[in-house]
């Protein structure tokens, strides 16, 4: 009984090669056409092997979020929330500038322009962006419950206002912003949180 013909493409590569498309021109502006051409494979393999384009997105973003996901929960497991804070922000910052790649964020990026027949989608990247907000949320109302940080302060309010900076910073990014211009924005957005050690002293 002859054997299958062997795949002649490597299908990790092959999907760096599509988050790379998606994350430059959008989820809107990339064509199967757009696809196949950098992928180096043709629309018949593409769809036995991923799927149709909406398939294709959702293996991307899974494999962009692992590594994303890990360095998050990495940086927000720090006891002390302007450090953990400080963590994740300079990571989004390296992420968003990293040579070879392009820049800014597929999670932000990719839903900048999304038309109503793939609300579905720019939904899907809302909801990413929702789960950072939480995390961040978490992260101060540990703090606040822990006596880092006074009694009174909003947790839900601080973690929406780092959660805003990081998608600032991946905007700033993709318009060609540098690194140490994004780190130095990184400083001051740090500077508007309340310091743990000014209500150390407070904590018995």
């Amino acid at each position: 009984m002859p054997r299958g013909r062997q795949r002649e493409f490597d299908a990790d590569q092959a999907l760096d090669q599509a988050t790379d498309v998606f994350w430059r021109q959008g989820y809107d502006g990339t064509s199967i056409t757009d696809l196949t051409a950098s992928m180096g494979i043709s629309a018949p393999s593409l769809y036995a092997a991923f799927g149709n384009k909406r398939q294709i997105f959702d293996k991307v973003m899974d494999r962009y979020m692992q590594t994303r996901l890990a360095r998050r929960a990495e940086a927000l497991s720090l006891d002390d929330p302007v450090e953990a804070s400080r963590k994740y922000l300079e990571g989004v910052v390296l992420d968003g500038t990293m040579p070879g790649h392009p820049k800014g964020c597929l999670m932000v990026g990719g839903a900048l322009v999304c038309s109503d027949a793939n609300r579905d989608v720019a939904d899907q990247l809302a909801a990413l962006r929702m789960d950072v907000r939480k995390d961040l949320q978490r992260l101060f109302a540990r703090a606040i419950k822990a006596g880092r940080l006074p009694a009174d302060a909003d947790a839900a309010s601080l973690g929406a206002y780092v959660a805003a900076v990081a998608q600032g910073i991946c905007v700033d990014a993709s318009g060609g912003a540098s690194k140490q211009s994004l780190m130095k924005v990184v400083e001051v957005a740090l500077s508007a949180l309340p310091a743990p050690a000014t209500y150390s002293a407070t904590v018995r």
